[in-house]
């Protein structure tokens, strides 16, 4: 079995690659990745030297390069390979654009020109856009607010056309906050725990009650695969925990496993567009057999804890102005 990953390199492809080299033994997987700020091969260097993985550094907007990863037997392709950070889309949305919808397309283009057995979409959550009660449902009118979830829904509905049109296997997954190790220090709980080992204000949106459902990402490699072997095709399927909490409820169960003072957390501005709430109805992956097994607190407990000891692997990123920044959605790239 031969598997394309694209955006391999990056959070939850990283975390992916390395549950499938564990479960199968009989797996190839080519890793395509650019190298983006979010990608890193730090992610994957305990299975750099595996034989069965191969890395190419390319561009899924590159037809060529597409084609050279995806000619030689590929039974599958695990399309993670996005812009995903709210904020530089809003601050900045051409790549957005580019890479999420323009590239969607070439992968699925040079799918079905070499007629892939199954092509998986990773999506988000967030194309459902804000819900103030109950849970989204995989039917329910997509309604993006910023143009990261808008150019995600654009790949969805791309990816489901090319199967409505020419027969292509598309299946696509939608899962809600994804956290655990080898996480970009732009998102919540990576930026907040690095913030609060050093002692800095934990900044927070609004009035930090936003709603999200935390999926821990070894539960959502687990999901992928189980959707890719039994989902059916042209279908979409929900991926979430059902542990909704909000952003200040994060941030204090992150002091408390760090031993920190709550007077640590801070409120600034909200960011233009900011959903409220999202939920996902996960009744549809159930029917195939999936349930998270990570508990909540005790996944966060080992994602704090991870970053407390490989400073090595987020230390890099300090740099980076959307890390420095309490409202990096104003910062011009």
């Amino acid at each position: 079995m031969k598997i394309l990953v694209t955006g391999g390199a990056g959070f939850i492809g990283s975390n992916y690659i390395r549950y499938m080299l564990t479960k199968y033994r009989d797996i190839k997987i080519v890793n395509m990745d650019l190298l983006t700020y979010s990608g890193r091969l730090e992610n994957l260097h305990d299975v750099m030297k595996d034989p069965r993985h191969e890395f190419i550094k390319g561009d899924i907007r590159n037809r060529k390069k597409v084609q050279e990863a995806m000619k030689e037997g590929c039974n599958v392709v695990i399309n993670f390979a996005a812009e995903t950070h709210v904020d530089r889309s809003i601050a900045e949305a051409d790549s957005f654009i580019t890479t999420d919808v323009y590239g969607t397309y070439i992968l699925l283009e040079a799918a079905r020109n070499y007629n892939v057995e199954k092509f998986v979409q990773i999506s988000t959550d967030e194309v459902y856009g804000s819900i103030k009660k109950g849970s989204s449902k995989e039917t329910d009118h997509l309604d993006p607010s910023s143009p990261y979830s808008a150019s995600k829904t654009a790949a969805d509905l791309m990816a489901l056309a090319f199967y409505k049109t020419y027969g292509l296997p598309v299946v696509i997954t939608r899962s809600s906050n994804n956290f655990g190790p080898y996480q970009h220090l732009e998102k919540l709980i990576p930026k907040m725990t690095v913030r609060a080992l050093h002692n800095q204000p934990l900044p927070l949106y609004g009035d930090g009650q936003q709603v999200r459902d935390w999926l821990y990402v070894a539960d959502n490699c687990e999901a992928i695969d189980t959707i890719t072997w039994k989902g059916a095709l042209g279908e979409v399927y929900n991926i979430a925990s059902e542990n909704e909490h909000t952003n200040i409820e994060i941030a204090t169960l992150i002091l408390q496993n760090l031993g920190k003072s709550q007077s640590l957390i801070t409120f600034v501005p909200d960011r233009p567009g900011h959903d409220r709430r999202y939920s996902l109805d996960t009744s549809k992956i159930k029917k195939l057999g999936w349930r998270p097994k990570h508990p909540f607190e005790d996944a966060v407990k080992k994602t704090v804890e991870w970053y407390a000891k490989n400073e090595w692997w987020w230390k890099p990123l300090l740099t980076d102005k959307f890390v420095k920044s309490d409202t990096p959605w104003a910062q011009k790239q």
